[in-house]
């Protein structure tokens, strides 16, 4: 039962590593197209409102795992 667990965790993680790809990827292209000006001033407002969703997501990723991680650990260095 203990290794269905930890796999459902390996899966849930890889799901959640290619979603945060994505938004960075997605990310990487708003600010690409900020630079070289490819973004007209009345879509200016809303590629800044979806970096700035996009920045919070990434960032609620990032601090999840890191929370895993350090689960993780502890619980290796209990057994």
């Amino acid at each position: 039962m203990e290794r269905n667990y930890k796999k459902h965790h390996q899966i849930k993680a890889m799901a959640k590593q290619v979603k945060y790809e994505d938004q960075i990827e997605e990310l990487e292209q708003i600010i690409a197209d900020i630079e070289d000006e490819n973004v007209s001033v009345d879509e200016l407002s809303a590629k800044v409102k979806r970096a700035a969703q996009l920045i919070r997501s990434c960032q609620a990723v990032l601090k999840n795992t890191e929370k895993e991680v350090a689960d993780i650990l502890k619980e290796l260095g209990e057994e």
